[in-house]
């Protein structure tokens, strides 16, 4: 690795995440409102996206509104999502976290993160997801690849979630919290994968302190 400062390291490596895969904002869960992509989101642990849209494509054309998701029944919902995992879990929180968004927000999604990790299931990455990709709010949101391949590129050294995210925001320029996250999902799903990361192919190897 080059000897530069790390200041200078994380403004290459932002560079070069724009040149490879652009700062277009998208995020891979299919939705066309807020709600639906807070309960994919919520759908999104522990499973992937691919898995979530497949099932989210008749879900929500079954369950047309909040409201339904509130009043249909755990054992159905369970059987709708059983293929997400944690279905049982998954259904609860859904079906309460549609009830309050009918009752106390009149079927509308908060932008405050305060009140959206108030909702069952709902944490800061949930959060963030939402905030991010429908408010344009600045947020860093830290899955299993932001948290992983931000530590192989030194940009921090814990491994708490909470705590990856505000080392992040304290070293990311705001403009790029948002777009890292779509990139370094990416990076992370080609190239710098959790097993064996294809080091000799990665455009930031010069400047990345991982040893492979």
């Amino acid at each position: 690795m080059s000897k530069i400062t790390k200041k200078e390291r994380i403004a290459k490596t932002l560079k070069r995440l724009d040149e490879r895969y652009g700062k277009e904002i998208r995020v891979y869960l299919e939705h066309d409102n807020p709600w639906q992509l807070l309960i994919a989101t919520i759908l999104s642990a522990q499973c992937t996206d691919a898995r979530v849209n497949m099932v989210t494509r008749e879900l929500f054309k079954k369950y047309p509104d909040l409201q339904s998701f509130a009043e249909v029944s755990q054992e159905e919902l369970e059987n709708d999502i059983h293929s997400t995992g944690f279905y049982r879990a998954k259904a609860s929180n859904i079906r309460k976290t549609a009830r309050i968004l009918v009752d106390e927000y009149n079927s509308e999604v908060p932008t405050e993160i305060e009140k959206l990790i108030k909702l069952p299931g709902v944490g800061r990455k949930t959060a963030n997801v939402v905030r991010g990709n429908i408010y344009d709010i600045p947020s860093i949101v830290v899955d299993t690849h932001v948290k992983r391949v931000s530590f192989r590129l030194g940009f921090t050294k814990e491994t708490d979630p909470v705590k990856v995210e505000y080392a992040l925001m304290k070293i990311l320029p705001e403009d790029h919290w948002i777009s890292y996250n779509i990139q370094i999902i990416a990076l992370g799903r080609e190239i710098c994968t959790a097993r064996s990361p294809k080091c000799d192919k990665c455009f930031l190897s010069d400047i990345c302190p991982k040893k492979c």
